[in-house]
């Protein structure tokens, strides 16, 4: 089967020469997949130099029509074959795959506000209704992770959906139950998720439902309130392959007009750059050589290279310039001296595409957490190394919502 590609008419149409049968269907699929990766989210498929098509063949057609739908993009076909054309309307699927004006075309574009760009990305900001401050509050003492924590330190936190945070938690019922698995957490839009430093690698989440609401214990972390001031698309500028964090950061803290802010994002990864705990820093109050060599191996697993690419990432994180006192202590800079100072941790799930302009965060990570795999948590962390280095977590495309932060008042 030959596949050629060109853009008419707003769409991008696809030309498929061949048999659709299941020795092809699989390869036509790789090459849809691929073709929404890079942003393209009206697709003609154009069949005309099809003259068979299977039921394995008719599958890949409806399933990237529904892929499409939605995010509000378009799948349609367009001048079949005699065989094609027939096939589709035995199986009841000719007037669906073949509609000439898909409705979700008819509806308007919303405009941004105002774009930001840089060397290698550029953002649309769109301003959101009701959106203002953030308020955060600071859990525990992040400094005490090298003198071991105990069970004075910890702390019982819920996350329901009015809330977002993130921090060094776990899941359980009290501290001993948790003891052995404070990790890394996240949590945002009623989703909490965490990686255990268990040793099982297996990463868990937990949903709000109805009058559950997700409990972590927590050794330090930050909790946040308030709404988000502005959503923001970002995708990468002309031949750049990626963007990195640390601009995004910076983008981000522009579109928020504040000295610190906090987003969540949204995004596919071109590979993030970050580390876990191996080991749970709960030792009783005695000292953790956390940070020495060659200990540091003992109790945290670094990323030697990115990991976790091509895969879609919701991020939590806070970002400033100038940090206030109650935020200064849990932010770094998140490449190199010079760079946005952050502290932002991320989970990654198999990839699915985004729906463009404005969209739902709460629909949308709840989507996530709902229908695919949670593959991973990560502290993301800039490697500025050079040559011996893996460099920072990069994105391709993306939501960001986004908030001036302020601490909240006693």
């Amino acid at each position: 089967m030959e596949i050629n590609k060109q853009h008419v008419e707003g769409f991008l149409e696809v030309r498929a020469t061949g048999r659709l049968d299941a020795h092809w269907a699989d390869h036509l699929s790789k090459a849809l997949e691929e073709i929404i990766r890079q942003g393209d989210d009206r697709i003609r498929m154009n069949l005309r130099g099809v003259d068979y098509i299977s039921s394995m063949g008719i599958r890949v057609l409806v399933t990237f029509y529904q892929k499409l739908l939605a995010i509000n993009g378009a799948f349609i076909v367009v001048d079949p074959s005699e065989a094609v054309e027939k096939v589709l309307e035995m199986v009841g699927l000719k007037a669906t795959l073949m509609a000439s004006t898909p409705s979700a075309l008819e509806q308007a574009a919303p405009e941004p506000t105002r774009q930001i760009e840089r060397a290698t990305a550029r953002m649309d900001v769109f301003r959101l209704s009701g959106g203002g401050e953030v308020s955060f509050r600071s859990v525990g003492d992040s400094s005490r992770i090298a003198a071991g924590y105990s069970a004075a330190d910890c702390q019982t936190v819920n996350f329901p959906e009015s809330s977002f945070g993130l921090g060094l938690g776990a899941f359980g019922a009290n501290f001993e139950e948790s003891r052995n698995r404070f990790g890394e957490f996240l949590a945002v839009s009623g989703a909490a998720a965490y990686q255990p430093s268990d040793g099982s690698n297996a990463p868990d989440y937990l949903l709000a439902e109805g009058s559950y609401v997700p409990e972590l214990q927590v050794l330090y972390g930050l909790v946040c309130q308030g709404s988000f001031q502005s959503l923001g698309r970002f995708e990468v500028n002309g031949d750049a392959r990626a963007v990195g964090l640390s601009t995004l950061a910076d983008m981000a803290l522009e579109a928020s007009g504040a000295e610190q802010a906090t987003f969540v994002m949204v995004g596919e990864s071109a590979g993030l750059v970050g580390a876990s705990l191996r080991k749970s820093p709960v030792q009783d109050g005695k000292p953790v050589s956390l940070f020495s060599h060659p200990e540091i191996r003992t109790w945290l697993s670094f990323t030697t290279e990115r990991a976790f690419s091509r895969a879609l990432t919701v991020a939590v994180g806070v970002i400033a310039r100038r940090p206030e006192a109650a935020l200064a202590p849990l932010v770094r800079p998140l490449y190199g001296p010079d760079s946005v100072l952050g502290h932002v941790h991320a989970a990654a799930f198999p990839y699915r595409p985004l729906q463009r302009g404005r969209i739902d965060l709460r629909k949308t990570v709840r989507l996530l957490f709902e229908q695919e795999s949670l593959l991973g948590l990560l502290h993301l962390l800039g490697d500025d190394r050079g040559s011996s280095g893996v460099s920072e977590s990069e994105f391709v495309r993306g939501a960001c919502w986004i908030a001036p932060l302020k601490a909240a008042r006693p």
